[in-house]
């Protein structure tokens, strides 16, 4: 499919807890859209043969993943995040950078109960990290749900990637829909009986 053609660049960014589906949307959407993908767990998993996932080993991949990112802001292109956004000052720090390259950022905030999730990030996987059972407590406790102000568009981790998206390219072309060949839309004229809502 050709990529994503919006008035101004986005910044996919993927947030939820570990195993709630958030890789599962973020590489069917860079596939269907041709996006650079940046994948925290394949970074992870091309620089060390056994993760820890020490604070140590999370400074590296998150230097590494900054740099991928400051590069592809150049291309001007809709990119695809999922590294580390468990905290509201991670997410900050990413709008910041997104602001300041010319990009808007988007919050697609997956939900998935967190038995299920648990099941899905502890499971062994060729070529996947999983964490321990203690990793993946202390992920939990450490994420911050995105608040109202943030606008996260929230998608179903148990939902079918063609649902996902549905929602997801709503939000994207929301900011559109009031234009015609780039000006604004005439505003559509009531009696009364129809109001539209903005």
């Amino acid at each position: 499919m050709k990529p994503l053609s919006l008035s101004k660049p986005h910044v996919i960014v993927m947030v939820g807890i570990p195993g709630s589906g958030k890789s599962f949307f973020a590489e069917h959407f860079a596939d269907t859209f041709s996006a650079p993908y940046v994948s925290i767990d394949r970074l992870r998993a091309e620089l060390f043969n056994d993760p820890t996932f020490d604070a140590n080993e999370n400074e590296i991949i998150d230097r590494v993943s900054d740099y991928m990112l400051d590069e592809l802001y150049k291309s001007q292109r809709t990119i695809v995040l999922d590294v580390a956004t468990g905290a509201r000052t991670e997410r900050q720090d990413i709008v910041k950078k997104a602001h300041g390259a010319g990009y808007e950022p988007l919050f697609v905030w997956v939900q998935t109960e967190s038995v299920a999730a648990r099941q899905r990030a502890t499971k062994r996987a060729k070529g996947k990290t999983s964490l321990t059972s203690e990793q993946f407590d202390a992920a939990v406790r450490h994420f911050t749900p995105p608040n109202a102000s943030e606008r996260a568009v929230v998608i179903s981790g148990k939902h079918t990637y063609a649902s996902q998206l549905k929602i997801v390219l709503k939000r994207l072309v929301e900011p559109r829909a009031d234009m015609i060949d780039g000006r604004p839309a005439a505003p559509r004229p009531t009696d009364g009986r129809h109001i539209a809502v903005r």
